[in-house]
């Protein structure tokens, strides 16, 4: 049993957490370590989960296929024409729909569902 813990220890990588400054202009450093074992590009993600600030890096690509999908089942859609229409137009929309939730989080702006976010989406591109 103690081998079994000592594994699940080793497999766990924990980090020695860091003090970060904040700018006056809400602005801080990612530590190089951090940086560099995230592979972090030019974006990442940040978003409030239980009162707790958490930034993800973002893959090159990222498919959220399922997450349409669940969502468009949610709302009733069943399968047929009109769910893979709407997929394909939700799928379309997606980097400007990324790029958009990666602004408004800057602005303190959040969604509770894609679908909230392309309506957001939609109300802006008709302005």
């Amino acid at each position: 049993m103690e081998n079994a813990m000592l594994s699940q220890k080793e497999s766990t990588q924990m980090s020695i957490p860091k003090k970060i400054a904040v700018s006056k202009k809400r602005q801080m450093t990612i530590p190089k370590e951090f940086h560099d074992q995230l592979q972090i590009g030019d974006e990442v993600l940040c978003e409030m989960v239980d009162g707790i600030l958490m930034i993800k890096p973002i893959p090159e690509e990222v498919d959220s296929s399922e997450t349409i999908l669940a969502d468009l089942v949610r709302e009733g859609y069943e399968s047929g024409d009109e769910m893979v229409k709407e997929f394909v137009y939700r799928k379309s929309q997606l980097k400007s729909a990324l790029q958009q939730l990666i602004d408004e989080t800057r602005d303190g702006k959040i969604y509770s569902s894609t679908e909230d976010l392309f309506a957001n989406l939609e109300e802006v591109e008709n302005e």
